[in-house]
């Protein structure tokens, strides 16, 4: 019997910002120059990291409320969007253990997706920018489906095109929001501790593993 198939899960899905890609300077300069032009003081990082992981929109809407602005969000995306696509490549990088976590599953021809709820158009050239575009069969955007995560759909969606029960399949994130989407669909989920978890409780939860460093995934065994 091969390695691939000793592999527990026949699809491994994996979150974007936060479990593969440190991108959270990037997100908030973006952010933060959106808050400069419409005259609003600039926020830490670390309060944008709280933001982060419910689509581009929410995170602009929490930011405008946070500073007390009732201006309306759809002036207001436009410009967020040209600084988000500036500062898309500016410094992320790939948290440690990704590439080689990576380069181990696709080793064993473990198929792998990605589930985020990035806008779509900005997914493939941030993966091509840090060297891992041809890695993933499939990349599900926050735009792709009328439903994005925390909804389980889009999870179901991703398995169904692998022919897949979700039940079967594992989703690997870092947020409360990729929690809730895992439980929704029915599908096993693996939590990493270095992502931001956005009030998710990584002590007490339903995951099969929760995991310091990504290079530990391709070691897990059916009912880790």
């Amino acid at each position: 019997m091969s390695e691939a198939t000793t592999y527990p899960y026949p699809l491994v899905v994996f979150d974007l910002d936060g479990t593969l890609v440190d991108s959270a300077a990037d997100i908030a300069e973006a952010l933060n120059r959106t808050l400069v032009d419409w005259q609003l003081p600039r926020v830490p990082e670390a309060t944008v990291l709280t933001w982060i992981g419910d689509g581009v929109r929410r995170l602009v809407e929490q930011a405008f409320t946070a500073a007390g602005s009732t201006i309306d969000l759809d002036t207001v995306m436009p410009g967020f969007m040209v600084h988000y696509r500036e500062c898309l490549l500016r410094s992320p990088r790939l948290f440690d253990g990704v590439a080689e976590a990576l380069q181990v599953l696709q080793a064993r021809d473990v198929p792998m997706a990605i589930c985020t709820n990035k806008p779509s158009a900005l997914v493939q050239p941030l993966l091509d920018h840090l060297g891992i575009g041809t890695v993933f069969a499939l990349v599900l955007g926050g735009d792709s489906l009328p439903q994005r995560k925390p909804s389980g759909e889009p999870l179901r969606h991703i398995a169904a095109q692998f022919g897949e029960d979700p039940a079967a399949c594992l989703m690997v994130g870092d947020s409360l929001t990729d929690y809730r989407a895992a439980l929704e669909a029915g599908m096993p989920v693996a939590l990493v501790r270095y992502g931001y978890p956005r009030g998710l409780d990584l002590q007490h939860n339903e995951a099969v593993t929760v995991i310091d460093d990504l290079r530990d995934l391709p070691g897990l065994r059916a009912g880790a």
